[in-house]
């Protein structure tokens, strides 16, 4: 496993966006829609189309399920509403839960507690009567790491959704950058429900995101199921709407070997796995900067 280079970086992030589907490098199958809207109702149908196949089938649906992006939860409301699709067959795994700074729960109304989001933004708006049942809605907690762990192991899951972050993380697997505690790709391959401090870029981009730069109110720590667990599905689906912070990890991903620096170029081993980016989260300004210089890289 090595790093990627410079110049391996810069001549993937200055390929065209329009060239990145059918582009003959490509690792892992990509999906560009216009925006946000047309990624949010793409994701709600697929979501929802398999957990009313299963249920035609009279199968359980077993699903691991990311805290955002917020435009896909009015339309999957939508669609479970309109059509009465009962859920009472599915079980969900939440991804991820943010931490203070001694590992516990944040306060309800914090708006990076992702139980209270989900709560409101994905069940809030379901009918009782087509909603999955709370015994089978599972939030990762410090307290129940094991029982989490033991709970997605008792039978397949069927699906993953999910999206990334800017170092390409899936779930809250971050690119470790803890010098006196370097993991192998292998280690990150297996790696399952824990708790973990955040790297600082990864607070530093929450809080360019949501904070306007204030990373004082960024939870420091986060309770994350593993790659493993997060890729033992069926299927993954992995979708971003985010835009510019996500570019390059993007780019990683399409066309790295996998490595411990970008987790996501591990998509690459999954059967069955196809990512959705909008048209923003696909471009890169280098792609369309030609004459930036940058030391002899592009020379």
């Amino acid at each position: 496993m090595a790093d990627i280079s410079l110049k391996e970086l810069y001549d993937w992030c200055r390929i065209p966006a329009g060239e990145l589907v059918n582009h003959p490098q490509l690792k892992t199958r990509l999906r560009i829609v216009p925006d946000s809207e047309s990624l949010g109702a793409l994701m709600a149908r697929e979501l929802a189309d398999a957990i009313l196949e299963a249920g035609m089938h009279g199968a359980p649906f077993r699903v691991i399920i990311p805290c955002g992006p917020r435009c896909w939860y009015g339309p999957f409301q939508r669609i479970i509403n309109g059509e009465c699709i009962s859920m009472s067959h599915v079980t969900v795994f939440h991804m991820d839960e943010c931490l203070d700074w001694q590992g516990r729960l944040l306060p309800a109304g914090d708006p990076y507690n992702f139980r209270t989001f989900m709560e409101r933004w994905f069940y809030g708006g379901i009918h009782p009567e087509l909603a999955i049942p709370c015994s089978r809605r599972f939030f990762p907690e410090p307290s129940n790491i094991g029982q989490m762990r033991e709970k997605i192991r008792e039978a397949p899951i069927d699906m993953t959704v999910g999206g990334w972050g800017q170092d390409g993380h899936v779930a809250y697997n971050q690119a470790r950058r803890n010098p006196y505690s370097r993991i192998t790709l292998d280690q990150l391959r297996n790696s399952e429900i824990r708790i973990q401090e955040n790297n600082q870029d990864t607070i530093l981009a929450l809080a360019q995101r949501t904070f306007g730069g204030a990373y004082q109110f960024v939870p420091p720590m986060s309770v994350t199921l593993g790659m493993k667990e997060c890729m033992s599905a069926a299927r993954m689906r992995i979708y971003s709407d985010t835009g510019s912070w996500k570019q390059t990890a993007l780019r990683a991903a399409l066309f790295s070997a996998p490595t411990v620096e970008y987790p996501m170029t591990l998509l690459q081993e999954h059967p069955d796995v196809l990512i959705t980016a909008t048209l923003e989260t696909a471009r890169h300004p280098i792609s369309e900067n030609p004459d930036w210089e940058f030391g002899g890289v592009n020379a």
